[in-house]
């Protein structure tokens, strides 16, 4: 049973911070997805992935291409089927069912703006109350801390 883990974004923009979580996934042998609402928001980070250094490059693609399945990191609104590790951005939906089934979810929203705020915690309680392990990640001089965890329900 996989865990959620919210990613309170205040001190490193979304580029910096996404790019830095594929690393360890990737690492962990994970493949992943990065389900956004918006497409101009996943072509944004489609660009960032490209033109990151290239001692840190992550193979990836757009999803609705003809090789989703090959992809080690896809960027779509897809189903989570086939993936171990998901990452919601820019409030994209995520459900109980999957956090279970997955080895990892990753929800990262911009500390900056309110909407994105409560969705956040609208995220939380849901998930929670449906028994999700989550944790609370937030950042305090350029460090990320466990601010809040919370184990599944039995």
């Amino acid at each position: 049973m996989g865990a959620v883990f919210f990613y309170h974004l205040t001190d490193s923009p979304l580029e910096v911070t996404l790019p830095m979580l594929i690393g360890k996934a990737r690492g962990a042998g994970w493949r992943i997805l990065v389900r956004g609402r918006e497409q101009a928001l996943l072509k944004r980070l489609d660009d960032v992935l490209w033109q990151g250094p290239e001692d840190q490059f992550h193979p990836h693609g757009m999803g609705g291409g003809p090789h989703d399945a090959d992809q080690p990191v896809l960027l779509g609104d897809a189903p989570s089927e086939g993936f171990a590790c998901l990452m919601s951005v820019g409030g994209a939906h995520v459900h109980a069912a999957e956090v279970s089934a997955l080895e990892r979810t990753c929800i990262l929203f911009d500390g900056h703006d309110g909407a994105a705020l409560e969705t956040a915690r609208a995220q939380w309680k849901a998930l929670t109350d449906a028994g999700c392990a989550a944790q609370y990640w937030a950042q305090e001089g350029g460090r990320w801390t466990k601010k809040a965890e919370k184990q599944a329900a039995p």
